[in-house]
């Protein structure tokens, strides 16, 4: 069951990294105890699997960190293959893509622990969903992987329900 840990006082930059890490262990932990098979099926309308959400999360993760950098990212997905990151590819498993994220995890860590202050700011790319010429803090950045992984837990949640009955704990 994912947990937050307490508020720690003064640490605003542990308390977001704790929710970020709590949402993302969410979203995790609605795959455990599945076969791959499970965990690539599809059983609502929805076109949506776990293991296609967790992938999902886990590009989404490093696609901001590598805004937050401004570096290129090695991952970026065309408007063609947006739909391939809900899926696992051939050669790719839950475990490899666990591994990633892990990875995609402790690079975010590192790189937020050392900026210099949450205020610290970067620009948003050109896109229809974006204000031109917009930037956003370190911290509006932890807030946002706080909602993208809270929507998809939720997904995740009734996509596990529906495969099994298991419900989420927290």
């Amino acid at each position: 069951m994912a947990q937050v840990s307490m508020e720690i006082p003064g640490d605003e930059r542990g308390t977001l990294l704790a929710f970020v890490e709590a949402q993302r262990a969410a979203l995790r932990e609605s795959a455990l105890g599945l076969s791959e098979e499970q965990a690539a099926s599809r059983p609502t309308a929805s076109e949506l699997s776990l293991s296609g959400l967790l992938k999902h999360a886990a590009e989404v993760e490093l696609n901001w960190l590598r805004m937050a950098q401004q570096r290129p990212n090695e991952r970026q997905r065309a408007r063609e293959t947006w739909g391939e990151a809900f899926s696992l590819a051939e050669g790719e498993s839950m475990p490899s893509v666990l591994a990633f994220w892990d990875g995609v995890t402790r690079e975010l860590e590192t790189f937020i622990l050392a900026v210099p202050s949450l205020d610290d700011v970067f620009p948003l790319p050109p896109a229809p969903w974006f204000p031109k010429d917009a930037k956003v803090s370190m911290r509006w950045l932890l807030l946002h992987l706080v909602e993208e992984y809270a929507r998809h837990a939720g997904h995740a949640d009734i996509v596990r329900e529906t495969l099994d009955g298991t419900k989420a704990m927290g």
